[in-house]
């Protein structure tokens, strides 16, 4: 979580930030990309830069490609989900460039190299990787094929593919018509039962923490399949959906694209069922507090099951000195305001300051304990923020 919101801060700090030209460098690097063919692109991507007219964009472009090359360097090869770094000319006064380097590992495989030169960074990728929370089961199936995957975001990867010959069709006749009747049902049972498994294991796979399964596919087969029983009792089936393929391409895609709302729904099912326990202790005075100050104290004290912040909060923890009598003051503060003044009546002077919802989510991450986003948009973020201040917790005892 701490990893998470350390790039969550970054991509707010980055899309801040506008160039005077073409001139703010975004580079995606998937896994498994060779470093010299990346670094070998840039050159070229250099050399194509001295056509640019404008000298001082011209400059800044080369600039930042060269700040890179030279970061690259302290990569053998690409980490397991790749690589984002970005890259440019950060200065507003153009006599005086500032060529500055950002880069981060994301929680998910990059998908694609992409490099773009432009007046801001891309940042719709990196944030789609970090905005996704839950991972989902999916099912494309017919009579003859399904495929098993699961879901993040829009990132679908294949568990595995089954067969079957159980729908082919037999003619047979007389004595014998009944038999292969019986046989064809069977392997129809079979068949089911093989799906079932696949998807139990599944489950088993990622310790039951999936969020439900979807079931997509053409004809009855996907209703007979969810009838069948085949499923763990652990396993929710959030919905089943016509599509027209079964493919791990056409077939996963028309599912993800009918099961939009329901996926919506989920995470604002999961959002409601946070915030109503908060409540609901808050209501009856016993297992919840509000607030930094109390957050903080009882998770330093290890008595806190969930943590629970508004989304987008920014708190920081800000030490002054007052010049006139040496005093030290501590202050948590919104956003970017700072105090100017103290009763001494002097200016006073930052000592030090740190991100006060880095501390709680590092230190929870520390102590393995559960921490819930509250989207700032929703009704209950809205109340989660004017009503209690950003920062919650539902406790483990009351004491």
């Amino acid at each position: 979580m701490k990893k998470e919101y350390d790039i969550k801060k970054e991509i707010k700090r980055l899309s801040s930030i506008r160039g005077a030209g073409t001139e703010l460098i975004s580079l995606y690097i998937p896994p498994g990309t060779p470093i010299s063919d990346v670094t070998g692109q840039l050159k070229d991507e250099s050399g194509q830069a001295s056509n640019i007219k404008s000298k001082s964009t011209k400059l800044n472009v080369q600039g930042a490609i060269d700040k890179i090359i030279q970061y690259l360097k302290v990569y053998r090869e690409v980490p397991k989900n790749g690589i984002v770094v970005f890259a440019g000319n950060i200065s507003k006064e153009a006599a005086k460039p500032n060529i500055q380097l950002f880069s981060m590992e994301p929680l998910s495989p990059v998908k694609s190299k992409i490099y773009r030169c432009d007046s801001e960074f891309l940042l719709e990728p990196i944030q789609a990787m970090v905005e996704i929370k839950d991972v989902y089961a999916l099912v494309v199936m017919d009579g003859r094929d399904a495929t098993i995957g699961t879901l993040k975001g829009t990132h679908f990867n294949v568990e595995k593919k089954i067969h079957s010959l159980a729908h082919a069709k037999v003619h047979k006749g007389g004595q014998s018509q009944a038999r292969f009747q019986r046989m064809v049902i069977e392997s129809i049972e079979d068949y089911y039962s093989r799906v079932g498994e696949a998807v139990n294991d599944m489950f088993a796979k990622y310790d039951f923490k999936l969020k439900g399964l979807l079931v997509g596919g053409p004809g009855p087969t996907k209703e007979n399949f969810v009838k069948a029983k085949a499923l763990n009792y652990q396993i929710k089936v959030l919905g089943v959906f016509d599509t027209g393929y079964t493919d791990e391409v056409q077939g996963v895609r028309e599912l993800i694209a009918k099961s939009r709302e329901v996926l919506e729904e989920q995470a604002a099912v999961q959002e409601r069922n946070v915030m109503e326990r908060f409540l609901s202790e808050v209501a009856h005075g016993n297992l919840a507090v509000s607030g930094y100050q109390n957050v903080r104290r009882v998770l330093e004290e290890g008595n806190i099951t969930r943590l629970i912040i508004s989304e987008g909060l920014e708190l920081t923890e800000v030490h002054y000195r007052c010049p006139s009598d040496n005093a030290e003051i501590t202050a948590i503060e919104v956003g970017n305001s700072r105090q100017s003044k103290h009763s001494c009546g002097a200016a006073l002077e930052i000592t030090k300051e740190k991100d006060a919802i880095e501390y709680l989510i590092e230190l929870a991450d520390r102590l393995g304990i559960d921490v819930f986003f509250i989207t700032e948009e929703s009704e209950y973020g809205k109340e989660l923020m004017l009503g209690f201040g950003g920062v919650a917790a539902l406790l483990k005892y009351r004491k």
